[in-house]
């Protein structure tokens, strides 16, 4: 589930060692890893194997029962943005297991209940893929114009942000190795203690590291920005194996959805009213009112 050679890569330098007299492998990050594609017969999909990493990485919750849910790992607080916990009751009756905010469960001061049974909760996850999955199969081309539109705009902001955060880590990782050469040669022509020079070389090299994580982090997010337009196709061909679902199961849940956020209950009709907001994977929030309110007019 974890090997990148089941998608046609050689991968190389996947560990190594301090040095030629310790001999313990250490894993090596991803970025330091050689990587060179398509050297052979894949078995599996890129998009599929990076799923499944998200999904591995993604901590299912079980119950003392040792019942887990289809949704754990998805589910958020529409407030306070916290993760939903996954409960069921004592008497093991399954129509009754639950998610609720973890803030809200820690201090209640702090968010409200935002309490959703999982039977509801799978019931009004199934109405808006089947309403989205419909509405695609029978407007495709004006849904793939709303949602470029969309993410267009979103994608103009974001793009400044990370634009704006990279210009700044890769200007300071500039000035750092500067400052390395700096204080190497104070410390060499003897202005600069060799405490003080451990010292700081500790602290840039630290430095160095964060900002070159970071810097690694913002690129692919550039990237995922500017692709956007590939992913809309991507969504739209997901989205049509799953025209007529009528079922969840775990497959077609992870696949077409990125998480779930659930608002607090209204009770002001008398009646309990819940409502949720569905981020789809490789699309975010799809305006589904406005879209269903246009297909009316």
């Amino acid at each position: 589930m974890e090997r990148r050679e089941y998608t046609g890569c050689t991968v190389n330098f996947k560990t190594y060692t301090n040095s030629i007299w310790d001999k313990k492998q250490r894993d090596n990050p991803v970025e330091k890893q050689a990587i060179f594609p398509d050297t052979h017969e894949r078995i599996i999909a890129d998009d599929v194997f990076e799923k499944v990493q998200v999904i591995r990485q993604q901590r299912h919750r079980m119950t003392r029962t040792g019942r887990s849910s289809i949704f754990s790992g998805l589910v958020f607080c529409a407030d306070c943005g916290s993760k939903m916990q996954y409960g069921s009751s004592n008497n093991g009756d399954f129509t009754q297991d639950f998610f609720d905010c973890s803030l809200h469960k820690k201090a209640k001061e702090k968010c409200g209940g935002h309490f959703i049974r999982v039977k509801v909760l799978e019931q009004l996850v199934l109405k808006h893929m089947q309403l989205v999955t419909g509405y695609i199969l029978r407007y495709e081309a004006h849904f793939r114009e709303v949602m470029e539109q969309q993410m267009k705009l979103e994608s103009t902001e974001k793009l400044q942000i990370i634009r704006k955060q990279l210009n700044r880590d890769e200007k300071r990782i500039a000035e750092l190795k500067r400052l390395f050469i700096r204080i190497y040669e104070d410390n060499a022509n003897g202005r600069l203690s060799e405490e003080r020079f451990d010292m700081l070389n500790q602290s840039y090299e630290a430095e160095q590291k964060q900002l070159e994580a970071e810097v690694i982090t913002l690129r692919q997010d550039v990237e995922v920005q500017e692709q956007q337009s590939e992913n809309i196709e991507k969504c739209i061909q997901t989205a049509q194996k799953y025209v007529g679902i009528e079922t969840l199961d775990p497959y077609a849940l992870r696949e077409l959805v990125q998480a779930i956020y659930v608002e607090a209950p209204d009770k002001s009709s008398g009646k309990r009213r819940q409502s949720i907001h569905i981020k789809y994977d490789g699309l975010g929030f799809i305006p589904l009112d406005e879209l269903m309110k246009g297909e009316t007019a």
